[in-house]
């Protein structure tokens, strides 16, 4: 039998091929089921959502994804992926509007998102500029932006040397992999770059960051 949560995750591993050939109304019922999926997680009300955006997906794309009349619910514990996809996948793509997903960046993500960050009102309340230049900012669920917690000082404003390297690190364009080289071990430094902020150290933090973008 077909399990919603394969297709699903089928549909995520495609969607660059499969985003055109859906239509508005198509998109955006496939938005609400998703939402809805992301909402009551493993409930049974999660379980029908994905039933019914699979299903969806079968009738607008039948040759891709035939046989409707065997897709069934997997089991709460057991939902399945495709080729190191999964349904949370399909998800991003169509609510978060970021490409961080598949077997390695999907896990990059979560690990990125699981880091202390705040949002963009409590950033401005604060005393930041959320959209200044020079600011790492993530798409989390729904597309919430989420800046992490290291770029600011006690105080709410910016560390100076966080602007500098992630100019460097063009954080505007690349702000995924800005975060990753911020909160990864890195070993130039023998250290992650983040926990180097505020000690005698951070000063060694964007001659490194140029090491990462000579010859480009």
């Amino acid at each position: 039998m077909t399990d919603p949560y394969a297709r699903l995750a089928a549909a995520a591993a495609e969607w660059d091929l499969l985003r055109p050939r859906l239509d508005a109304e198509a998109l955006h019922g496939l938005e609400l089921l998703l939402a809805a999926l992301r909402t009551a997680g493993d409930q049974p009300a999660g379980h029908r959502a994905a039933l019914l955006a699979a299903r969806l997906l079968g009738e607008r794309l039948p040759d891709r994804f035939p046989g409707e009349s065997r897709l069934t619910a997997a089991p709460p514990d057991r939902p399945v992926g495709h080729l190191g996809y999964s349904a949370e996948d399909l998800a991003v793509l169509v609510l978060d509007g970021h490409r961080m997903v598949g077997p390695v960046l999907g896990e990059v993500r979560d690990r990125l998102l699981a880091a202390p960050a705040r949002g963009d009102a409590e950033t401005l309340e604060r005393g930041s500029d959320p959209y200044a230049p020079g600011l790492i900012r993530l798409r989390g669920p729904g597309g919430l932006v989420r800046l992490p917690d290291f770029q600011f000082t006690a105080d709410g404003t910016v560390h100076p040397v966080v602007r500098e390297v992630n100019l460097l690190l063009d954080a505007d364009e690349d702000p995924w992999g800005a975060a990753d080289w911020w909160l990864c071990p890195n070993a130039w430094l023998d250290a992650v770059p983040a926990a180097l902020l505020g000690t005698p150290h951070e000063a060694r933090l964007p001659d490194t960051a140029r090491l990462l973008t000579e010859g480009e």
